[in-house]
């Protein structure tokens, strides 16, 4: 469903909603709940937000934590669960409820400041993310194919491109969840990499809380590449897409929650593997090969193919999501006709930032900057700019006269500004601490 406008639906919008996101009566029930068969065909869009947080930048951020961290931190990838299940689970109500998302929401109830606040903290994250991004899934085509990562950006960028154009947004979610399968690589490699069980349980059971710049950093990034504000803008802009009468909203929150589990997972063993070979090994990450020759030693040839699979699925998974986001973000503020469900001549605009956006990511990518630097880098703007979509999320959320009346739990909205608090308290100190270096 294209929602050119950020209006409520019309009765026969709702009328759609109530056969289901497909518009198929066949799935629900006699009652307007989802059928089983309706269940099993809901299963996809919290996946792919999940998994789209497991991006490159995201890969690249937990390499290096396990290089300079070794487990230290494993236990905030465990974290990020609750944190990230909450957050997912208040964009899915923002997105279901309002029939909005979550940059019309704020245009239309808050006006201009608050509009282009979370404009800018959007793009100024996107940006440096898509290019992050695809050199992340350069360097995995260049660690497969033994050829120079430069050669893959500008072709990985216009294949994802072309899928965004030609292909609409059902086919796009249905493409995007089967290449999930393969971040499933990461959970072999860390395997392969035959760490040592017991210091992994100390470190993912048992908080280590230090003020080394080392772990500020990390947590810092390991937080704003996983709550980044494209996920949950993403997670938002499904549930326009895909509209359902409101028996459906406990299941669109359990799809959400499954999606964070997955996330988590491929957190966890990255880090894992990481750890056990960076890590141990003290050994610096400067590229994706470095990442993946240290797999060698320990676990062979065939693990350093599964880091180089696992990172170009994220790219391909991550890429689309992050453009889409941004180009939604700026179709609502300008009131441009937008969505992936219309055609190019019917949202020209729309496009044609799709498309900048994703040149901007090119440009950037092939400016010289390391890759492993870049997305990491990526993950630090991230985590500074992520508290502002946060704080305007939790206060959507708890009005319920943009929720249709429906009023969110005050746990979860107080679990909310818990997690909007506890990401700008890192960003702060993250940002205190550049300070006194720069001193």
């Amino acid at each position: 469903m294209s929602v050119p406008d950020g209006n409520p639906p019309t009765e026969g919008e709702r009328d759609r909603g109530r056969a289901g996101y497909s518009g198929s009566a066949e799935i629900v029930e006699h009652d307007g709940r989802p059928s089983r068969r309706a269940m099993f065909k809901l299963i996809g869009p919290g996946l792919v937000s999940g998994a789209a947080a497991t991006d490159p930048t995201t890969v690249a951020t937990l390499v290096v934590v396990g290089a300079t961290t070794t487990y230290g931190l494993a236990w905030l990838t465990l974290l990020t669960f609750p944190v990230l299940a909450v957050v997912q689970t208040l964009a899915t109500r923002v997105g279901f409820l309002a029939r909005r998302d979550l940059q019309q929401v704020v245009t239309d109830r808050y006006g201009r400041w608050p509009t282009l606040l979370l404009l800018v903290s959007i793009l100024s994250v996107d940006v440096v993310t898509v290019a992050a991004d695809l050199e992340g899934g350069a360097a995995a085509l260049g660690l497969l194919t033994g050829a120079g990562w430069r050669w893959f950006v500008a072709p990985l960028a216009a294949v994802l491109l072309a899928l965004m154009f030609i292909n609409g947004y059902d086919e796009i979610q249905r493409v995007l969840k089967y290449v999930l399968l393969c971040l499933l690589a990461y959970g072999v490699a860390a395997l392969l990499a035959h760490p040592h069980w017991g210091a992994v349980g100390r470190g993912t059971l048992v908080p280590h809380l230090r003020s080394g710049p080392h772990y500020v950093a990390g947590a810092l990034a390991i937080l704003g590449t996983t709550v980044t504000a494209y996920t949950y803008l993403w997670q938002t802009l499904q549930q326009v897409e895909q509209p359902a009468a409101r028996p459906w909203l406990r299941m669109r929150q359990v799809d959400a929650v499954s999606g964070t589990v997955l996330a988590v997972a491929v957190f966890w063993f990255i880090l894992v593997a990481s750890g056990a070979t960076l890590g141990v090994g003290h050994e610096h990450v400067t590229s994706a090969e470095t990442a993946a020759a240290a797999l060698r030693p320990v676990a062979g040839e065939f693990a350093s193919a599964l880091f180089g699979i696992g990172l170009l699925a994220s790219a391909v998974i991550a890429v689309p999501v992050i453009t889409a986001s941004a180009a939604y973000a700026v179709a609502a503020v300008f009131e441009w006709p937008r969505g992936l469900s219309s055609k190019p001549g019917r949202a020209s605009s729309f496009y044609a930032v799709l498309g900048g956006v994703m040149a901007a990511g090119v440009g950037l990518g092939l400016a010289g900057i390391n890759p492993i630097e870049l997305l990491f880098t990526a993950s630090l703007v991230a985590g500074v700019a992520t508290p502002v979509g946060l704080v305007l999320l939790v206060m959507v959320a708890g009005d319920a006269s943009l929720l249709g009346g429906v009023r969110t739990a005050r746990w979860l909205l107080g679990a909310g500004w818990a997690v909007a608090v506890l990401v700008a308290a890192l960003a702060v100190a993250f940002l205190a601490q550049q300070a006194k270096l720069i001193d």
